[in-house]
């Protein structure tokens, strides 16, 4: 179980998280949307513990995130960074076994090397294994570093923004991904995400963010309106339901 509570981070006089408050005890995906500046990645680099919180507090499993050992938040939370440094003479193997430092401290175990080859055939990255990081595609290798989180084996996990710079058709199938942990391995994961269609197909709750406070909190069909959406974006939208699927039309 994830529980936010006030959450405040302040960069001198500004509130970029303004008393956020969250909380996820079942399976499934959340969507973090809203436009840049929002305050999306940083409500969960707080809630990660990579930004200390200024305000509130956060729970995981019902520890304080500010005063539990980092090993042991580290087997119950997982996050996967905005921005990952490339270490091009790491092999795939290699990465994704960083996953299991919470367990290991990185003498590896047959249970540590089953759970490595559990997420690289999820990721669908056996035949990628030996190969090196930068001899992969932009769309293998984020897929590299969410198997990495994956293999960390939490029942929550957290991604800021998966998405960057991967073309419509990974995007697609990073998200199937996503969806998949959730419903085959029962995970918490929490997404933060740019594109509103996205939110809407694949996710089962979304979280609408704008100048640090949670605007609107609840299924799509509650959040991804046109009256939302557009207070959220200040974008007027068409929002029209498609075989079931809530979807967001832009006017040219």
């Amino acid at each position: 179980m994830i529980e936010a509570s006030s959450l405040t981070k302040l960069y001198g006089d500004s509130r970029v998280v303004d008393r956020a408050s969250l909380t996820l005890d079942s399976p499934g995906v959340t969507a973090i949307i809203g436009p840049n500046g929002a305050g999306k990645s940083t409500l969960l680099s707080m809630i990660a513990r990579l930004l200390p919180i200024d305000e509130g507090k956060a729970f995981v499993d019902g520890l304080d995130v500010t005063r539990t050992a980092g090993d042991e938040l580290a087997r119950r939370i997982s996050v996967l960074r905005q921005e990952n440094g490339l270490m091009a003479r790491l092999t795939v193997r290699d990465l994704i076994g960083f996953g299991r430092f919470p367990h290991s401290k990185g003498r590896l175990t047959a249970a540590d090397h089953a759970k490595v080859d559990e997420a690289l055939a999820f990721l669908d990255l056996v035949p990628f294994a030996d190969r090196f990081l930068d001899e992969l595609s932009g769309g293998q290798r984020q897929r590299a570093f969410v198997a990495m989180v994956l293999a960390q084996d939490t029942r929550a996990i957290l991604l800021d923004e998966p998405l960057n710079n991967l073309d419509i058709r990974h995007a697609v199938a990073m998200m199937r991904l996503v969806r998949k942990a959730a419903d085959d391995l029962g995970k918490i994961v929490v997404v933060v995400l740019h594109d509103i269609n996205f939110a809407s197909c694949f996710a089962d709750r979304v979280v609408a963010m704008r100048e640090g406070r949670i605007v609107v909190d609840g299924p799509v069909d509650t959040v991804v309106t046109e009256e939302t959406i557009e207070a959220v974006f200040g974008l007027p939208v068409m929002v029209r339901e498609i075989e079931g699927q809530r979807t967001c039309l832009f006017r040219r």
